[in-house]
C-alpha cells in the first residue's frame, strides 16, 4: 500500500469548497472520482485544510493510499485528463506511511487580493475583491501587523463554529500594493473558519476610518466578533504556501 501526496492547484469559483458535500460539487469529490477511474479503487483523499466555497488554491496538498502501481511521474498528467480545467495536479510524491496532509502541515499562508480602483476589472471577477475607494496600504499594513503573534482569534472567526481552542500563532500578516492590486498575506500554524476573510474585513474597517490599528489588540482580547470587521467575499482568497517536514511538498 503506497501513501501518495498530490501537489495541486485549483480555481475554486465553481466549487462548494474542498470538502465533500452531499448536494454540491467540491474539489475533493472531483479529484476522488478522477483517481477512482485511474486506480480502479475507491479513493479517499485527505486535504491539507478546508477551503470555503469560491476560495482558490495556488498551492494545495492532499494524500491518499492505493495499491495501484501507476508511476508517479505519469500520475499528474493522467489525473488531469479526468478533471475539469480549473483543477490541476502538479506533482505526485510517495510519502511516509504516517503522513497526513492536514495533521503533518506545520503552517500555511493565505493571500487575500483586493482590486483597488475606481473602475472594475472584468479579469478580476471572482479573483479579487473590487473596492473602488482609494485605500492607504501603509495604514492597512499597520493594522494587519497587529494580528501577528499568539492570540485567541475568536473575534475573527465565524460565530457558531466549534474548535477546542481559538488560539493560533500568526507568523506574519502584512499588506502590500502592486499598482491597483492590494495583497494581504497571513501565515499561521492554523486557521479558524473564515479567519482570514474576517481579518481582511477588519483591516478594511481601519482603511475606512471605522477603527484604528490600535483598536485591534483590544478586539482580540475581548473576543468580540461584533467589534471586528465583516467577513469579506471568498473570491479574493487564495491558499498560497504550505510548510511540511518533507521539503518536497514545500516547493
Amino acid at each position: 500500500m503506497r501513501n501518495i501526496a498530490l501537489k495541486l492547484m485549483y480555481n475554486g469559483t465553481a466549487y462548494h469548497g474542498w470538502q465533500v458535500q452531499k448536494n454540491a460539487s467540491s474539489v475533493c469529490e472531483t479529484l476522488q472520482k478522477a483517481l477512482g477511474k485511474i486506480t480502479g479503487e475507491r479513493v479517499h483523499l485527505t486535504g491539507c485544510g478546508r477551503t470555503d466555497a469560491g476560495v482558490h488554491a495556488e498551492r494545495y496538498a492532499a494524500n491518499f493510499r492505493t495499491e495501484s502501481r501507476i508511476p508517479l511521474d505519469r500520475l499528474p498528467l493522467t489525473v488531469n485528463t479526468h478533471t475539469p480545467d480549473d483543477i490541476a495536479v502538479r506533482e505526485a510524491v510517495e510519502v511516509a506511511p504516517d503522513f497526513n496532509a492536514i495533521t503533518s502541515c506545520l503552517r500555511k499562508e493565505y493571500c487575500y487580493r483586493i482590486y483597488n480602483s475606481r473602475i472594475r476589472n472584468p479579469f478580476f471577477v471572482d479573483r479579487a475583491y473590487f473596492y473602488p475607494k482609494r485605500l492607504d496600504e501603509n495604514l492597512l499594513n499597520r493594522a494587519a501587523q497587529m494580528f501577528e503573534g499568539t492570540h485567541d482569534f475568536s473575534a475573527v472567526r465565524s460565530v457558531g463554529t466549534e474548535t477546542r481552542s481559538a488560539v493560533r500563532h500568526i507568523y506574519w500578516c502584512n499588506v502590500t500594493r502592486t499598482g491597483d492590486l492590494l495583497e494581504l498575506r497571513v501565515c499561521a500554524n492554523g486557521f479558524l473558519y473564515n479567519m482570514v476573510r474576517a481579518i481582511t474585513g477588519t483591516v478594511l474597517y481601519v482603511g475606512e476610518g471605522k477603527l484604528s490599528p490600535e483598536d485591534i489588540p483590544g478586539i482580540l482580547e475581548r473576543g468580540d466578533r461584533s467589534a471586528a470587521g465583516p467577513t469579506v467575499p471568498p473570491g479574493g482568497l487564495y491558499l498560497t504556501r504550505l510548510w511540511y517536514e518533507d521539503e518536497r511538498l514545500n516547493e
